[in-house]
């Protein structure tokens, strides 16, 4: 009972994403109840045409043409019903997996990142595609045969009593019967569904990595790792599935055929031992049809509990991706003037056991050029990341425009700052779409930024120019111009803060040239923030922030952090030293060949 308890408001719910279409619903319930009658309407007029009839050896034609006409009418009205009720729940059954669908992916979208980071990408997939299409099957299968089975049980009952209420109550003696068997199906079936759409989830999340990460696999020779540890989660899943038809081929239809078995002997026995003429042979064979009809939707109920489970489990997951926090964002509206930055005693941790940026303090004048370097995981794109907005501080404030940071609304805040990350996400659409994203943008604006980006010319070279379609993920583009291609979507409506992580760092020297350049006429207007890798590159900065193990170490001009000979000046002699060697090595290879 208390699992029953648990599941109601999940189950609840999700019925309450029907209410949209109430009124198509409401005439399906109406047309089931006339199909219902319908169809219990037919055993009682063949019980009409035994008793008073074939008894009475009295065969009128005009009245058995009748009767038999009545009958395939009235079958045939039922059909009719039950096929326009079918088209009805499957438009609402639609109806709620789209309204569903949308409001899942838009709790996706709206999820902080830092959800991202611990939740697997297949995890996600499986809940938006198919744990809403197992709640579509809520409606369709479920739904639809409940009402149909109470429907159709309901009129039974109704001539059962009105022609026998002996007889009625001992076939009425299965309803018991069932709900034990409904009880103990859900006790022992909810886990195993619950693991079944687990292992599920496991199997999407599985065939994403393995698809992703293709090139890798096989350059290691990983595929019977991978095969074998695919194989591993789908023999989960088929021993959980086995697990639910043999609970299903005990509890449900031999079980229930027993005692339906049983209930016919008792109906026998009752017409056995009740004297001659009480009961006729006509309200016996409508009994025997009516049990018979009654086996039908007692064992479609129980056998709709499995199909439940899984919608009611299938729900939870769904609602408990609807349910996690989203990203907020403040009320403050209006758009960034400047574009000063404060970092007041910055202090972040991913989790609670290990700051990965301590104390951080710096100010960043309007239009000014500051870049951050430092060895991996010194904490450069973390802090990154806490300028966008991406994560909450541990401690500490970032202010930018003197306004701190969670107080700007995702307008103002995504329309002033921008972030050209290493690793570009391009979608498998056009350039045009690519650079606009949505944003209402003109063909002469886009071609403008790829000029200054140097991606007109591969564009023109496409067959249909910026109308051409990417490959998936941009695959026919390189990964040097991925990163072009995202510099241009930001560069096509300035902001007033811009972020380059690592954003030049797979360029030729030629294609950076012109990009230092146009970003030189970028600085008159933004705030420009560097990750750099190569120091080369930052020479011009306003400001260079040295961080080392989250903490910053060093600050100052190109020239001045020279003159100091500490960390920033060893990290620039290895890569004068890096590239000479491969200077060399180039050098020699020319003159072997």
């Amino acid at each position: 009972m208390r699992k029953s308890a648990h599941l109601w408001p999940t189950l609840k719910r999700l019925l309450g994403y029907s209410s949209p279409w109430r009124k198509p619903l409401t005439i399906a319930v109406v047309m089931l109840w006339v199909a219902a009658i319908a169809e219990v309407s037919g055993p009682l007029l063949i019980s009409y045409f035994i008793d008073n009839m074939v008894a009475k050896n009295s065969l009128p034609l005009k009245l058995v043409a009748g009767l038999a006409a009545a009958y395939i009418g009235l079958q045939l009205l039922a059909a009719s019903l039950h096929y326009v009720q079918s088209i009805l729940f499957n438009q609402a059954a639609v109806g709620v997996v789209q309204k569903l669908r949308t409001d899942v992916m838009d709790a996706a979208l709206r999820q902080p990142l830092s959800e991202f980071d611990v939740q697997p990408v297949g995890q996600v997939i499986s809940r938006v595609t198919n744990d809403t299409e197992v709640i579509r099957d809520l409606y369709v299968t479920v739904v639809a045969t409940v009402l149909r089975s109470a429907a159709l049980i309901g009129a039974m009952l109704v001539a059962m009593f009105s022609l026998n209420w002996r007889m009625a109550l001992v076939a009425i003696a299965i309803f018991p019967a069932v709900l034990i068997v409904m009880v103990i199906y859900q006790r022992f079936s909810t886990p195993i569904v619950r693991r079944l759409r687990a292992y599920l989830a496991d199997i999407n999340d599985g065939f994403n990595e393995v698809i992703n990460g293709m090139s890798v696999i096989q350059q290691f020779r990983q595929q019977a790792r991978f095969g074998e540890r695919m194989g591993e989660a789908s023999r989960s899943h088929y021993m959980a599935r086995m697990q639910t038809l043999r609970l299903d081929g005990f509890l449900l239809r031999p079980l229930l055929s027993l005692f339906s078995a049983l209930i016919l002997c008792g109906l026998l026995m009752v017409f056995g031992f009740t004297s001659v003429g009480t009961i006729e042979v006509g309200v016996l064979y409508a009994f025997i049809s009516y049990l018979g009809r009654l086996n039908e939707p007692l064992i479609e109920l129980t056998t709709q509990q499995s199909i439940l489970q899984q919608a009611v489990v299938a729900g939870e997951r769904v609602f408990e991706l609807m349910d996690r926090p989203r990203q907020t964002y403040g009320s403050d509206d209006r758009p960034l003037q400047s574009g000063a930055i404060r970092f007041d005693n910055v202090s972040f941790a991913y989790r609670d056991d290990r700051l990965v940026l301590k104390d951080i303090t710096l100010d960043v004048p309007s239009r000014s050029f500051i870049a951050l370097v430092g060895h991996t995981g010194s904490g450069k794109s973390t802090l990154a990341s806490l300028m966008m907005g991406y994560y909450p501080l541990t401690k500490g404030e970032i202010l930018l425009d003197g306004r701190p940071l969670p107080t700007l609304s995702h307008n103002a805040l995504r329309k002033g700052v921008a972030m050209v990350q290493q690793d570009p996400v391009v979608m498998a659409d056009s350039f045009f779409a690519n650079v606009t994203l949505g944003r209402p943008f003109s063909e002469e604006q886009v071609w403008q930024v790829l000029e200054k980006v140097q991606l007109a010319e591969l564009a023109r070279g496409m067959s249909d120019g910026i109308h051409t379609r990417l490959g998936e993920q941009g695959n026919n583009l390189s990964v040097g111009q991925k990163q072009l291609l995202a510099m241009a979507r930001v560069l096509i409506d300035t902001p007033q803060i811009l972020i380059l992580d690592e954003a030049t760092a797979s360029i030729d020297s030629g294609t950076e040239q012109a990009i230092q350049q146009a970003l030189a006429a970028v600085r008159k207007q933004t705030t420009l923030v560097v990750i750099a890798h190569r120091l080369s590159t930052i020479v011009e900065a306003d400001t260079i922030l040295v961080l080392h193990r989250g903490q910053a170490v060093e600050r100052g001009t190109h020239r001045e952090l020279l003159e100091a000979k500490g960390r920033y000046w060893q990290m620039y002699q290895l890569q004068l030293a890096g590239e000479e060697l491969a200077a060399s090595v180039r050098e020699e290879g020319t003159l072997t060949s």
